[in-house]
């Protein structure tokens, strides 16, 4: 009797479940990339700060202490100070946040093309690097409350107008950043020294830091230069809130310039942004 061998069955094999396909939400792309940002800006504590508060603080002194000890400022002239100058920290801080970094990444290191390969639309990219610019031109200005108190101990806000302040110094940075980004996406590398030292220089002293709008009434011309001047209305805003004493800007004036400023010069941006992204 011999016995056969048949060959087994073969069994069919079971696919398996496609894997579940993962998908970010442009929202959550959006804040995984500005987190990323701020990670990097609180890596460099010491670079921050040393842009933060040096210039600044030397303000402060000498315009503050330095000329009111040999009597060439009244007594309330800190009181004034030092609430333009935290508002020039915001802006100039928003500024450079977002134009120095974009210059480089656009033209020289093309790191931005990394943020592009992101599932973000573009120009949700460029909304980005306003945002940050916003949050760390705030951050900017809050550190040097701090110093400024150090400084003018005598001088005191009212704390109902310290949550307003912090939207005016919001407000404020996010102008400064759509500004940056503006000046980012059209300015060429070897022209972005001279472009500062043009635009920021006159905007720093022209933007009612040092005295109130309405004080310089009597030099017309000059208040029209100041009204034209973005920082005027975050100064003026800052002390409409915390220098209730001091005549200033209405602070509903202040917002909505500031809001058509960062709408005006965001558009600029992005569309900037959007031409340089596609070279």
């Amino acid at each position: 009797m011999t016995a056969t061998l048949s060959a087994p069955e073969s069994v069919e094999e079971t696919p398996l479940p496609p894997a579940p396909e993962v998908r970010s939400s442009p929202l959550r792309t959006f804040g995984s990339v500005l987190w990323r940002d701020l990670f990097v800006m609180a890596r460099e504590p010491f670079d921050f700060l040393a842009q933060s508060i040096v210039q600044p603080f030397f303000m402060l002194f000498i315009f503050g202490m330095v000329l009111a000890e040999v009597g060439f400022t009244g007594d309330n002239f800190a009181a004034i100070l030092l609430p333009g100058i935290i508002a020039l920290n915001a802006l100039l801080g928003g500024v450079y946040a977002t134009s120095l970094p974009l210059v480089f990444d656009l033209a020289i290191t093309r790191e931005i093309e990394d943020r592009l390969m992101a599932p973000l639309p573009i120009w949700a990219v460029a909304l980005e690097k306003i945002l940050f610019g916003g949050l760390r031109g705030t951050l900017a200005a809050l550190v040097m409350v701090p110093f400024g108190f150090l400084l003018f101990p005598g001088v005191s806000w009212p704390v109902e107008g310290l949550a307003p302040a912090f939207g005016v110094l919001f407000a404020g940075a996010v102008a400064g950043a759509a500004i940056g980004l503006a000046i980012g996406t059209s300015v060429a590398p070897k022209r972005i020294e001279i472009m500062f030292a043009v635009l920021l220089t006159p905007i720093a002293f022209t933007g009612s830091t040092q005295y109130p709008w309405h004080s310089i009434a009597d030099l017309e011309w000059f208040q029209w230069v100041s009204a034209a001047n973005p920082l005027t209305y975050v100064s003026e805003g800052m002390r409409a809130v915390l220098v209730p004493d001091v005549t200033s800007i209405a602070l509903w004036i202040d917002l909505s310039v500031l809001g058509g400023c960062c709408l005006l010069f965001a558009v600029i941006g992005v569309v900037g942004f959007l031409r340089r992204a596609r070279d």
